[in-house]
């Protein structure tokens, strides 16, 4: 039998899988893979200037496609700094495999120069991690790996020591079983009967939906419409759900709304499709609840259950919709359509921009943001404030996208998430939502943009702090340190870097800007000076948040802060 290395057959097999390219920033543990790599011209090596960056792009390359999508980290700190990104694509439930390349294997265990142990600091954020000790192993482990992250939806990662990755082995040809396999999975004929039963007799339905409802629009509407249900989404259904959705009451949450938050609470059923919504306290206390996941694990994870089912949710509706009754008592469902007409209401009469009227509203330029971008652009949004302007003023369309650390809450993903998205699409619009705490945390990536020369556009919603966080501080009633950042003209860094870069402090140069910025032949990015003291509030406030406040301020006079007090008052009032 034919001998490879295992470089060659790595890379081979990772063509057979699908993947056209590796995220990730070079060293002498990879010199074998790379040496391979720049010999083919069906695969490429994408250069980051961070690895957290390469894990990042390639989570949102998977997002987007749901295929197989790779990073790389050479060993020592070099893998270890994919550690986070992974942990956002393996909770985000999207297939990436990392390879992480490992010191010399004779001196494994001697305290060796960068010598770490990739294959126990990679498992709390992996389906599948495996250290590759013998070459022999290499074929059976690799798919192994692939196979994991395609199945189970999550990360694998393969570590493997850089002197055995030249090492000769004998070749096979891959797997066919290395590709994606989209089974149908449905609940048995009697639960989907339990199911209707259940739902027929419900007086009042409130459906809340999440990432789980990707492809089953049409069904999720059919059933709306039969039990005269609004529709909640959770943050991540929302680019599944919200768009031609007469069912639709908006999100709950933190960062939702009073429409969606009392819809839930309100119904004597809810029933939930393909969400594992984290926050325990937005669940009703007296509903009936009922749980459809394709994810056992996640069933009755966050509240208790009267019925929990196994199965894919345009399966199960598709199997319930002849057993349902059409309900012809519509007054739940139109009470909270309204409520949410009139929440979208106020939030679009927050979104203003009056010449001159400085620091400028984050609403008004998220706004502008969904008016200039196109029909079917990527968006990604950074954690914390940018990603409430996201969630509330982006138009979701059935074709626009939107991409965040919405399970992780790590800062600086939208830049890194851009560069995966932009390189996967190359002909579509691919726009961030950067607050100025994540682009700088990853600031050097704005060089991967210049030399990968990939168009994405940055709008940089530049507040000067760590704007969520300093309004959780206020919430519980501290005073609030650390938050403030001393932030540079973000433009000019830009210019600097390559890219086109334009400084906006007036409303009225926001539209312009963003159009002369997503017009740009290349990457672009808009600073805009936004107001540090916007107010973003949740559905509803807590007794204990209004008395921290109130604390707050109290602390802010008396420790001669008052003027901050006064500032935040002026400017949610002077709109």
């Amino acid at each position: 039998m034919a001998q490879k290395s295992l470089a060659e057959i790595i890379i081979e097999t990772l063509v057979a899988a699908g993947v056209k390219r590796i995220y990730g920033v070079v060293g002498d543990s990879l010199n074998g893979i790379l040496e391979v790599i720049g010999k083919r011209k069906d695969i490429a090596w994408i250069p980051v200037r961070h690895e957290e960056t390469a894990a990042f792009a390639a989570g949102a390359q998977a997002h987007l496609t749901g295929e197989l999508a790779v990073c790389a980290g050479s060993c020592g700190p070099g893998n270890m700094h994919l550690i986070n990104g992974l942990y956002d694509c393996h909770r985000s439930r999207v297939p990436v495999l990392a390879l992480a390349a490992h010191i010399p294997s004779l001196e494994i265990g001697s305290n060796y120069f960068q010598e770490t142990h990739p294959d126990q600091l990679f498992r709390n954020c992996s389906h599948y991690c495996e250290l590759v000790s013998q070459p022999g192993q290499i074929p059976r482990v690799l798919e192994i790996a692939i196979q994991a992250a395609l199945s189970r939806q999550g990360v694998s990662v393969v570590a493997i020591p850089g002197d055995i990755a030249l090492k000769q082995t004998e070749y096979r040809k891959p797997s066919s079983s290395i590709q994606r396999l989209r089974p149908e999975l449905r609940p048995s004929e009697e639960e989907v009967t339990r199911l209707a039963n259940l739902l027929n007799k419900a007086k009042s339905v409130t459906i809340l939906g999440g990432a789980g409802c990707a492809g089953a629009h049409a069904e999720l509407m059919q059933v709306a419409e039969k039990l005269k249900s609004p529709i909640v989404s959770a943050l991540r259904g929302r680019e599944h759900i919200q768009y031609d959705n007469p069912y639709d009451v908006g999100l709950t949450g933190l960062i939702g709304f009073a429409s969606g938050y009392h819809a839930i609470k309100e119904a004597d059923t809810l029933l939930m499709l393909g969400t594992d919504f984290p926050y325990t306290q937005f669940y009703p206390e007296k509903s009936t609840i009922i749980q459809v996941d394709r994810r056992g694990e996640n069933l009755g994870r966050r509240t208790r259950l009267d019925l929990g089912l196994i199965g894919d949710v345009k399966e199960t509706l598709s199997a319930v919709l002849g057993k349902l009754e059409t309900k012809t008592d519509d007054g739940h469902l139109k009470k909270f359509v309204h409520h949410y007409q009139d929440v979208r209401k106020g939030l679009n009469d927050l979104a203003v921009g009056h010449p001159g009227r400085k620091p400028i509203h984050p609403q008004y330029l998220a706004k502008m943001v969904d008016e200039v971008a196109t029909a079917d652009a990527i968006f990604s949004c950074d954690v914390g404030t940018p990603t409430v302007w996201a969630a509330r003023y982006l138009t979701m369309n059935g074709r626009r996208r939107l991409l965040g650390s919405f399970n992780h809450g790590s800062m600086a993903n939208a830049l890194p998430q851009a560069i995966g998205a932009q390189l996967e699409f190359p002909g579509r619009q691919v726009v961030t939502f950067s607050g100025d705490g994540g682009l700088a945390m990853l600031l050097g990536d704005l060089l991967s943009l210049r030399q990968l020369k990939i168009p994405v556009k940055i709008v940089v919603f530049n507040n000067g702090a760590l704007g969520f966080v300093e309004l959780e501080m206020k919430a519980a009633g501290f005073l609030g340190h650390g938050t403030t950042l001393d932030n540079p003209n973000f433009a000019e860094l830009a210019r600097t870097a390559g890219l086109h870069g334009i400084r906006v402090e007036d409303p009225t140069d926001v539209k312009p800007a963003l159009v002369e910025a997503f017009q740009h032949d290349g990457p672009a990015l808009v600073d805009v000076v936004v107001n540090r003291l916007e107010l973003s509030m949740p559905p509803t406030i807590k007794l204990e948040q209004a008395v921290g406040f109130n604390l707050w301020a109290l602390k802010a006079v008396l420790s001669g802060r008052g003027d901050e007090v006064i500032d935040l008052a002026v400017s949610n009032l002077l709109r």
